[in-house]
């Protein structure tokens, strides 16, 4: 009987986040690579990437001899575990996949054996050749990949470069013990020369920044499918994030809006009714200057810097903590402290219940330029509802093309204003999606203020701006909507909208204050917290919801498609 090695391997860039896997199909005598498998698989976690990764593997394992039997090699303590039947999957995304799994070849032909990361370096890279293929908007290819012979010339170098972070980290690379040949064989000796020259710089810079990334995968959050004080190198997921209450629904009615373009307003200044107008410029519709949260945040902003150069140093140390370990009590110890350090962080006390499977994710597209974008102007749902300018065109076009190389919206719901429903357009039909409406994501209504610029506003209405800039109760002039009315109706919207999409990942196609208002309720923070937020057109913004009310905001304002 014929005998393969199989080694596999999944990331996440986020946990969950872009991701791929990477599997090595070899023979048991000789050594001999048979076959390389990797894919991009868009939004995913670490254990599915992994999970996906196996799958692959063995599925590759089949094609090459249906009859053979198949050693699997994995650096998941996770997946090693659970498919050796030691541990319950408890997992609803993971279920399905460790049950295909199960079924490629006969009970009984297929071991499992959980080794160090430093000895699955193959398919790590592998794995990091997909994700970032398909950040590259392109397809992994076998007949491309360099994975083997970077492999073999970190392997042939043991000991001289840092440790991997896995491939849950960007461009993941590291050095690997072992012993290799001089050379490749045959006439991949000049190939591995060209590619080693063109990545020796890279390589190396890339291995001093994935130092970081090892701390995340080496430690395993609470109420996961590992049990309570075991290292499970890559089987860590998002319950630190999840962990995090949503306290800010409590105080829906006290949500901002859309205004302070230049992202100006200090805790008690922002109220003073004679604030130079310059300072409190409103984003109402209008992109707002790319500085102004910097300007606003004053001492909370050094307070915070502080904390986190704090946080750096011990993640830092966490992490090279997690490389060194040559025990599970190491490993034990690294878990205990980032635990601490977490529970400390969060708004609300005691951790999040087990796993409440995949979440709801909002994917939220503030609609292109309109031609009154540039201009700052107040721009409702009260006024004259413009249409995209061509800009704004292009800019839906752009958000399109990235979402449609992600591949994992689901469903498309809009505002019922024209630039939203016209962005919405372009991008369902990029995706081959419909466009549902939803007349909770519209926009604030200005009142009288709709069509004018904050200078506008300050003379014609001061009286009126300066209620209105001190509390979210006020109604602009004219009898506009208030934010805390807003506010409460954009919670009614998320709940509904929650509810019908539970395990899925949808674009919400919306404006300034309602991106705004569901960020700040997801974070539970003040009012005053969107006055430091800047929206720009066509940019996206990511927040998940979870079955026990949690939340977790994971992009904010990401304009990187634009550019």
């Amino acid at each position: 009987m014929r005998e393969f090695i199989v080694e596999a391997d999944g990331g996440s860039r986020g946990n969950p986040g872009p991701a791929g896997y990477g599997a090595v199909v070899s023979d048991a005598a000789t050594g001999e690579t048979l076959r390389e498998v990797a894919e991009y698989i868009g939004v995913a976690t670490n254990n599915v990437a992994e999970y996906r990764g196996l799958l692959a593997g063995l599925r590759a394992a089949h094609a090459l001899d249906p009859a053979a039997a198949v050693h699997v090699r994995m650096d998941s303590k996770l997946v090693v575990e659970q498919m050796s039947g030691r541990w319950k999957i408890k997992h609803p995304d993971m279920k399905p996949l460790a049950a295909q799994a199960a079924r490629v070849f006969p009970p009984g032909r297929v071991t499992y054996e959980w080794i160090p990361r430093e000895r699955n370096k193959h398919a790590d890279r592998l794995a990091n050749e997909a994700m970032d293929a398909g950040a590259r908007g392109e397809r992994w290819s076998e007949t491309e990949s360099t994975a083997e012979l970077d492999t073999a010339g970190e392997a042939g170098a043991a000991g001289t470069a840092g440790t991997s972070g896995g491939a849950g980290g960007a461009g993941a690379y590291g050095s690997a013990a072992g012993v290799v040949p001089s050379e490749p064989p045959g006439d991949a000796v000049a190939g591995a020369a060209r590619v080693r020259g063109a990545l020796a710089e890279g390589r190396a810079a890339a291995a001093a920044a994935d130092s970081g990334p090892d701390a995340a995968r080496a430690s395993t959050a609470p109420g996961r499918d590992v049990p309570a004080g075991t290292a499970s190198g890559s089987a860590t997921d998002d319950a630190d994030a999840r962990a995090v209450r949503a306290v800010g629904d409590a105080r829906a009615p006290q949500s901002d809006g859309d205004s302070d373009t230049r992202g100006v307003r200090a805790a008690e200044g922002a109220r003073a009714p004679q604030v130079d107008a310059d300072v409190l410029a409103p984003q109402a519709e209008g992109d707002g200057d790319s500085d102004g949260g910097t300007r606003a945040a004053g001492a909370h902003t050094d307070a915070r810097a502080a904390k986190a150069g704090a946080d750096d140093s011990r993640a830092t140390k966490t992490g090279a903590d997690a490389r060194t370990a040559k025990a599970a009590a190491d490993a034990r110890a690294t878990k205990a402290g980032a635990d601490t350090r977490a529970a400390k962080a969060v708004a609300a006390p005691g951790w999040a219940p087990a796993d409440m499977g995949a979440p709801a994710t909002f994917v939220l597209l503030r609609h292109g330029e309109t031609p009154l974008t540039p201009q700052k102007r107040f721009s409702g749902s009260g006024g004259t509802d413009p249409s995209l300018s061509d800009t704004g065109r292009e800019q839906a076009e752009r958000a399109a093309a990235m979402l449609a190389r992600r591949g994992t919206i689901q469903a498309v719901v809009s505002s019922p204003l024209a630039r939203t429903r016209e962005t919405a357009g372009i991008v369902a039909a990029r995706l081959g999606l419909d466009v549902s409406i939803d007349d909770g994501l519209r926009e604030t209504d200005f009142g009288a203020w709709e069509g004018l610029t904050f200078a506008e506003v300050r003379e014609r209405h001061p009286d009126d701006l300066n209620a209105w800039l001190a509390s979210p109760d006020a109604e602009p002039t004219g009898g506009g909507e208030s934010f805390a009315a807003t506010a409460t109706r954009l919670a009614a919207t998320r709940d509904k909208l929650v509810a019908a999409h539970a395990g899925r990942t949808v674009l919400l196609v919306t404006h300034v204050t309602p991106i705004k208002t569901l960020v700040r309720l997801a974070l539970g923070a003040p009012p005053e917290s969107l006055f430091r937020m800047e929206l720009s057109a066509a940019s996206l913004s990511v927040v998940a919801y979870y079955a026990d009310g949690n939340a977790s905001v994971r992009l904010f304002n990401d304009t990187s498609h634009l550019r």
